[in-house]
């Protein structure tokens, strides 16, 4: 049975995770236990809401640090939804002061999508990259996404290695943004996968059968 950690850093959302974690086999831990987040073999970083306030609730655990060694280690680390887009450099989201930077384990903004509606509330095709693991058996499956901003450009170089760029899948919702992302140990997906049903449900499958 794999270990996992859901990191406990304030934002919401975290009990439909935990339950999606434990249907499909995994042990489950809900901590920011510097030494749980170490021991885990998977670190699952949820978020919802504002990019900023993620990113100032993960510093307070000492996150954006968890996550560095174990990339440094390549120890699985998945990201989602708000968890998904602070691993990149920042966003233009707004917030109340000057705003916070990303982690920056990936180059580029977040930007607010360019679309008739705003934010993007409910099911969307996901255009699976080439050779993906993470959707095996699922590739261009509908999935749920709640968010009004995403990365736009994909990562061009990670931890996959000098020779492997990042995997990207993508989405629509009036321009084409980055879906999810599959780069040696770092995974995120843009979406939802406790809110997918059997599809969502199938992806965490394929992302712990990865480790």
């Amino acid at each position: 049975m794999k270990q996992v950690v859901v990191l406990d850093y304030g934002s919401g959302n975290i009990r439909s995770v935990v339950r999606m974690l434990e249907r499909v086999g995994a042990q489950v831990e809900l901590t920011a236990d510097p030494e749980s987040v170490r021991r885990a073999d998977g670190l699952y970083v949820p978020g919802v809401g504002n990019f900023h306030a993620c990113v100032a609730g993960l510093r307070q655990v000492g996150g954006p640090d968890l996550i560095g060694e174990r990339l440094a280690s390549r120890i699985p680390v998945l990201g989602v939804c708000v968890g998904f887009q602070v691993l990149f450099e920042g966003s233009t989201e707004h917030y109340a002061t000057d705003g916070l930077d990303g982690i920056g384990v990936w180059p580029g903004t977040v930007t607010r999508l360019e679309a008739p509606v705003v934010p993007h509330m409910g099911w969307s095709q996901v255009r699976t990259a080439s050779g993906s693991a993470l959707f095996r058996g699922i590739e261009d499956e509908w999935f749920y996404f709640v968010h009004s901003y995403a990365a736009s450009q994909p990562p061009a170089s990670g931890f996959a290695g000098p020779d492997r760029a990042p995997l990207v899948s993508t989405a629509e919702h009036g321009e084409v943004f980055v879906a999810a992302v599959e780069d040696g140990a770092l995974w995120g997906t843009q979406f939802h996968p406790e809110k997918s049903g059997d599809a969502g449900a199938a992806l965490i499958e394929n992302w712990l059968a990865s480790f």
